[in-house]
């Protein structure tokens, strides 16, 4: 198979840090070439990370014809600008999360992308390693019985940097956008429906452009099952995942970050103990690549569509309502 050759748009760091190295890793990619809006920083960052072409702009490397699929990891409220961009330039698309800043932007995306004939998909890196699976396999074995609940959060402290692109509220920033959205997905892909209403609580800080830094909130789903989050940027790091059972439970201690070792693995509890699952030591970001890769060129279909971030971003919407008019919203 012909490897696709990315393009980055921006040297965000989740770019550099994670996503760049997982595309270079994958059996079908290779980062072919960077832009940012000033040549400086993306030679300095094509260095670093050994990419041959560096650009001053992004039209540069969208207009570059030896550029197949784009990666766009720029702040919130510049996705859909260059997701249609690119798509109307002919690149596959795969965009970080959230896609948009609320559902419409979503559909707009998704529409352009299906007009173009582009594979265009959201980067939630975490749906793509087999332990997912895994945890689906167990929850149809009937082992912890019926479900009853799903328990999620991911929190970080990065409170005090205040010039981070998260704390401005015109950019799409705030917790809900950059950390509940894993939550929110995994429990709308665990029970493959989607969520009824959502009551969230946030704490909007003023010194952070009045983002939320902290919110809690419970969605509501088919049978009285419900999942209960927590999300947070001024808060202690956690990223666990519980699911509840009339017979067990399945815990997940890091289920959003994958670190390739232990840490990684999930557990069973059941009257009859608690066992350890060992996971496979793969990196989920490679796995994302090589989901596009082989979807563009075979045409093997993504295991979650391009719908699916329009569901989660209608998720988002009412969720923030929620949180801001201190209310229960109907989705």
């Amino acid at each position: 198979m012909e490897k696709i050759r990315w393009g980055i748009i921006g040297c965000a760091g989740i770019a550099k840090r994670a996503v760049i190295p997982g595309i270079q890793q994958s059996e079908t990619g290779v980062v072919s070439a960077i832009a940012s809006r000033g040549l400086d920083k993306a030679k300095q960052t094509a260095e670093e990370l050994n990419i041959p072409t560096a650009y001053g702009s992004y039209e540069e490397l969208l207009a570059d014809p030896n550029i197949d699929g784009v990666y766009i990891p720029l702040p919130n409220h510049l996705h859909k600008e260059w997701a249609i961009r690119a798509a109307e330039a002919g690149k596959h698309v795969l965009c970080e999360k959230p896609l948009a800043i609320n559902a419409s932007e979503a559909e707009e995306m998704v529409e352009a992308c299906e007009k173009a004939g582009v594979v265009f998909a959201e980067a939630f890196m975490y749906r793509y390693h087999p332990r997912y699976t895994m945890i689906q396999d167990i929850i149809k074995s009937g082992e912890i019985g019926e479900l009853r609940g799903i328990h999620g959060n991911f929190t970080f402290n990065n409170a005090k940097d205040m010039a981070n692109v998260r704390y401005k509220q015109e950019w799409g920033g705030g917790s809900l956008y950059d950390v509940g959205v894993y939550p929110i997905s995994a429990a709308r892909m665990l029970l493959d429906q989607e969520p009824q209403a959502a009551t969230v609580h946030a704490l909007f800080s003023e010194e952070h452009d009045n983002v939320d830094m902290m919110a809690s909130g419970i969605l509501e789903f088919d049978k009285g099952v419900a999942l209960t989050f927590d999300c947070g940027m001024w808060a202690a790091f956690r990223n666990n995942l519980e699911i509840l059972g009339t017979e067990g439970r399945i815990e997940v201690p890091s289920a959003f970050v994958v670190n390739q070792d232990e840490t990684d693995n999930i557990y069973v509890v059941t009257n009859d103990g608690r066992r350890e699952v060992e996971v496979p030591r793969l990196n989920q970001y490679a796995l994302q690549a090589d989901a596009l890769g082989r979807s563009i060129r075979t045409g093997e279909p993504l295991p979650f569509p391009a719908t699916d971030a329009i569901h989660n971003m209608k998720v988002l919407d009412a969720c923030l309502t929620s949180a801001k008019e201190r209310r229960r919203v109907e989705i």
